[in-house]
């Protein structure tokens, strides 16, 4: 008996098939996977875009913030992926064509992925795109520390990475505890790690 192996989607096709309504999706390896983030995750992320928000119309910024920004990225190999951060900044051009759906292929200002189980993603994978893509900067909040000790250290503590893109290359610093988040896109924001840790409600565990 012979089996059919299904086709891989390219990212049109993703935009086209997108379950609406459904939840959260992204294009991995050409197929449609389903993104379902924790309360604590969404509480993490809800807090940034709103801490965001603040900054844009405290400093008139020319930025639209949203969660719902479908990137297309490219792996090493040339393969299309659609990617959604939990928290997407973009540059006001968003409103040029307002009767577009939530997709962009040009890169975005800053990207936030919010670290789940499957860390490695976000670390590894969506790091080696956004770089390539060229979004200028990329925040991987690690609010739980699951990542490996060889990336948050020993002993792992909560970890927020900020990547800003330098000649086309990803400039790293973490903050922990009390440091304040320092951000090119957002220079005078007042953010610490300890305060998006504890917007997750975890400690109510």
């Amino acid at each position: 008996m012979s089996t059919t192996t299904p086709r891989k989607l390219n990212f049109i096709e993703f935009l086209e098939q997108y379950p609406e309504g459904k939840g959260t999706f992204e294009l991995v390896d050409g197929e449609i996977v389903q993104v379902e983030p924790t309360r604590a995750h969404k509480n993490v992320a809800r807090f940034l875009m709103f801490a965001f928000n603040d900054e844009i119309r405290r400093l008139g910024l020319d930025y639209i913030v949203d969660k719902d920004i479908i990137i297309r990225t490219v792996t090493a190999s040339g393969k299309e992926q659609g990617r959604n951060p939990d928290v997407g900044v973009v540059s006001s051009v968003w409103n040029n064509n307002v009767s577009a759906y939530g997709a962009v292929t040009e890169p975005i200002q800053l990207a936030v992925e919010v670290v789940s189980t499957n860390w490695e993603d976000d670390y590894i994978d969506k790091l080696d795109e956004y770089q390539r893509l060229g979004i200028a900067e990329y925040w991987i909040v690690d609010y739980l520390a699951i990542a490996s000790r060889t990336i948050l250290g020993s002993p792992k503590f909560p970890t927020v990475f900020v990547h800003q893109l330098v000649d086309s290359k990803y400039q790293t610093q973490a903050f922990k505890g009390a440091d304040s988040i320092i951000s090119l896109t957002f220079p005078q924001i007042n953010l610490t790690t300890e305060q998006i840790v504890a917007a997750s409600q975890m400690s109510r565990l």
